[in-house]
């Protein structure tokens, strides 16, 4: 096959799971992607019924038709990054690390373990896998403190504490990590980026009240999957997707009476 024209959009795979009210999931990357210059394309790993008050029902897609997906996608597009959302089960979470590793394609993995309720969405065999298979493949990953405590074994405080524990993580999985502060406590959220050789970096951002941010951390990881897609360093790719988010986070958009991130 000839190479594409250099003109073509760089191109990002999310894989994940629909969001049927739009806010999270492969709705809200593709909105990420576009807005960032990359040209999305997706691999479904479940449908949900859901809007901002709950979810009703979750149909899987089998694995292997997951990892079609995937092939479909790459053997035309040749995304340039790829980013992983939900999961759901351990099955799924085996073939994309499969696929991922065969693929030799930068990942950013947000390792979507529990819902911002705190109810867990992977079972104890499918963390396992996480932790095992898939983390390790990565380009970044980029927990929530709850995923965050998952992975360390102990609650994860953020703020002050975040660069150390992202650095802990680092060094444990030997793989960057950025570490999301938004659920800590007070008024300045910290998110902090470390590598396994003992570089970091912290982001700030003052929290804003009366916004709903669900889908925030599927929009900053798409984010930096589109800004690697377009040949950003990593570091570069975190600062620009965090402006983007603020951004969109100061900017909502008001839908049925919420005010949700603009993208």
């Amino acid at each position: 096959m000839p190479p594409h024209p250099t003109t073509d959009l760089p191109v990002a795979l999310s894989i994940a799971g629909s969001d049927s009210g739009a806010g999270a999931g492969i709705q809200a990357d593709l909105l990420t992607f576009a807005a960032n210059g990359v040209y999305g394309t997706t691999a479904l790993t479940c449908l949900t019924a859901q809007n901002p008050h709950g979810v009703s029902g979750v149909q899987a897609a089998t694995p292997a038709f997951v990892v079609e997906q995937c092939r479909q996608v790459t053997a035309h597009y040749r995304p340039k990054a790829l980013k992983t959302g939900m999961l759901l089960n351990v099955e799924i979470v085996r073939a994309v690390a499969a696929f991922i590793a065969e693929a030799k394609i930068p990942a950013v993995i947000d390792p979507v373990m529990v819902a911002s309720s705190g109810a867990t969405l992977l079972s104890t065999e499918a963390v396992a896998a996480v932790r095992q298979e898939l983390l390790p493949l990565a380009a970044v990953v980029t927990p929530n403190l709850d995923e965050a405590s998952i992975l360390l074994g102990r609650r994860a405080l953020g703020g002050t504490h975040g660069v150390a524990e992202a650095l802990e993580l680092a060094r444990a999985y030997g793989v960057p990590f950025l570490v999301k502060g938004g659920h800590a406590e007070g008024d300045v959220l910290i998110d902090a980026l470390a590598w396994p050789d003992g570089r970091t970096r912290t982001l700030t951002a003052p929290r804003l009240p009366g916004l709903d941010t669900h889908g925030s951390g599927c929009t900053l990881s798409a984010a930096i999957t589109a800004h690697l897609a377009r040949g950003e360093s990593l570091e570069q790719a975190v600062q620009l997707a965090h402006a983007y988010l603020q951004n969109g986070m100061k900017n909502p958009l008001q839908v049925a009476g919420l005010k949700h991130i603009r993208h």
